[in-house]
């Protein structure tokens, strides 16, 4: 087979249209006789398979990114994982995820797989986007969740670096309170607002475990069935945001800090990455006594 010489100046375009690599650029002319488009469909095509194969490398790192819509009555936030730390700060990963968040806030699909399905400005899919970018920089990268808060009042928002944001409406009080609220739920991490927002499962479970516990401490049944109801009621302060105790000031729970300010919160967001993701934790010394027998 005769192998066709490129031009330079076609394979620098080739690089510009798809952000690939030089070597890649120059094989897929070589393979498409040239012609630059279908250069681009071969390099699409390869840079398809290659994300099919990273699929299932564990994705733990990331930022959390926020958007408003263009009414500006909703604003999302957005977990966008990808492996590395490294990753995460490249500057096409935070294109990439600010196009993500900014879809959703403009256009607020139900799930994962309904944003990505959406069309970007250059035409193709989210999802076509999101396989490109992973053959460009060789890691799996993905859109793991998103939420919306509609503001009934003011919204505060804190960001603990880019790797935790909260979202907090709160109806009263002013802007400090908003943002000391949001800071608060970044450093407690509530799981629901109120306890009567507690799953009755979760209460279930809870007073089956300290019942157990209680009754180890071979107390009488009636004395076992108010500690069960006092320690329940300690679990579910420590998990519901007004329970809990302020972190500016220990002397106020968010309950009563809500009360003097003559406000209420109406709902909150937080999203950390990587939170549940088991990462992959490797032992370096296996790993050097690895290479060596390998070597």
């Amino acid at each position: 087979r005769i192998v066709m010489t490129i031009a330079a100046s076609l394979v620098k375009e080739l690089r510009e249209r798809t952000g690939a690599g030089m070597m890649e650029c120059k094989k897929a002319l070589i393979d498409a006789e040239g012609v630059i488009d279908a250069a681009q469909d071969l390099l699409r095509t390869r840079g398809q398979a290659k994300a099919d194969k990273k699929a299932g490398r564990v994705a733990a790192e990331g930022q959390i990114m926020t958007a408003v819509s263009p009414g500006g009555e909703v604003t999302a936030i957005m977990e966008v994982n990808c492996e590395t730390d490294f990753v995460a700060k490249d500057d096409n990963f935070q294109r990439f995820a600010q196009m993500a968040v900014e879809l959703a806030a403009a256009q607020q699909p139900g799930t994962v797989d309904e944003l990505m399905a959406i069309a970007t400005s250059d035409g193709q899919t989210l999802e076509e986007s999101r396989r490109d970018l992973v053959a460009k920089i060789g890691e799996n990268i993905g859109v793991r969740r998103f939420d919306y808060v509609r503001p009934a009042g003011q919204l505060g928002t804190y960001f603990h670096g880019t790797r935790i944001g909260v979202l907090v409406d709160v109806v009263g009080g002013d802007t400090d309170l908003g943002k000391d609220l949001a800071m608060h739920i970044a450093a407690s991490n509530p799981r629901y607002l109120s306890a009567d927002d507690v799953p009755e499962e979760i209460r279930a479970n809870e007073r089956r475990i300290l019942s157990e516990q209680a009754q180890g401490e071979g107390k009488p049944a009636e004395i076992v069935a108010k500690m069960v109801e006092g320690r329940l009621r300690k679990y579910l302060n420590e998990i519901v945001l007004l329970g809990q105790t302020f972190v500016k000031d220990p002397d106020f729970s968010i309950e009563k800090l809500l009360k003097q300010r003559g406000a209420t919160v109406k709902s909150f967001v937080r999203l950390e990455v990587g939170e549940g993701i088991e990462k992959k934790s490797e032992n370096i010394a296996d790993a050097v006594a690895a290479m060596h027998s390998a070597a």
